[in-house]
């Protein structure tokens, strides 16, 4: 106790109550569970969007040769899904803001009904790498669908303006989708529709200015000039909506039939 203990209990203990309150350390096991919680979160959507940008470069380069082939482009150097400045500005806007937002996520509601974990394990256990890889390669592999819809769409309009739609819709869908992906990532186990969209506040907001961030690109000129950003045909605007929301049904859908949590140990 802090108050009515003795110098030489408090210098013998592990832990000092300075309110002489043993509720308090309920409430401090549950603040210190939410904090670990929400630590597990951000890494999660980090790297899983991290991976989303790599695994995307890494199979376009991979199959430049086939996709120039099959979508008629002549130079075989121009299959690049996103420009360095793409990649960049997607780090910087889309991924910081919601990353801090996440670290004031509120607590599960079963948060104290849970075993207490084993502290000799780190971080990266089966469930974390399982997901961080499978929700990567998601954003990826849609990615990399964007600009080849992008390329396959526009057959019969010059070169360099079917590249540029086709960067625009893989820029589009990368930034957008990551977005959407942090709500999979609130809870790995109940649907986004459960454990409620607008609990926390800092969240949406910075989802918000993330979004604003993006659309400056795709609606102001001069910013369009600078990011080599092309106006989307009516019928490519669709497709990219589609594939921008698609990682939240598909995780939504996963931890339907609980694959979400496969490799989690009990």
């Amino acid at each position: 106790m802090g108050k009515v203990g003795t110098d030489v209990a408090k210098e013998a203990a592990d832990v000092i109550l300075t309110d002489d309150n043993f509720a308090t350390i309920v409430t401090a096991v549950e603040e210190g569970r939410r904090i670990y919680d929400n630590i597990l979160k951000v890494i999660q959507f980090l790297l899983s969007s991290n991976i989303g940008e790599i695994i995307v470069l890494f199979l376009a380069i991979m199959l430049a040769p086939f996709l120039a082939n099959w979508c008629n482009i002549t130079d075989v150097g121009a299959i690049t899904p996103l420009l360095a400045i793409h990649i960049l500005w997607v780090n910087l806007a889309t991924d910081s803001l919601p990353a801090l937002a996440l670290a004031v996520d509120p607590a599960e509601k079963n948060i104290m009904n849970r075993k207490p974990r084993d502290n000799s394990k780190g971080i990266f256990r089966g469930g974390m790498i399982y997901r961080v890889i499978y929700q990567g390669a998601l954003i990826g592999i849609l990615t990399l669908v964007a600009f080849i819809i992008g390329l396959k769409s526009t057959e019969g309009m010059e070169e360099t303006s079917r590249i540029a739609i086709a960067q625009t819709m893989a820029f589009t869908v990368l930034a957008f989708s990551e977005l959407v992906h942090v709500f999979n990532v609130r809870n790995n186990k109940e649907s986004v529709f459960k454990t409620g969209i607008l609990d926390n506040k800092m969240l949406i907001l910075a989802i918000g200015v993330s979004a604003a961030l993006v659309l400056s690109i795709l609606f102001i000129p001069a910013l369009r000039e600078i990011f080599r950003i092309a106006i989307l045909p009516k019928e490519n605007i669709i497709e990219t909506v589609i594939l921008i929301i698609l990682p939240l049904v598909i995780v939504e859908i996963l931890k339907l039939f609980k694959i979400n949590t496969l490799k989690d140990e009990e």
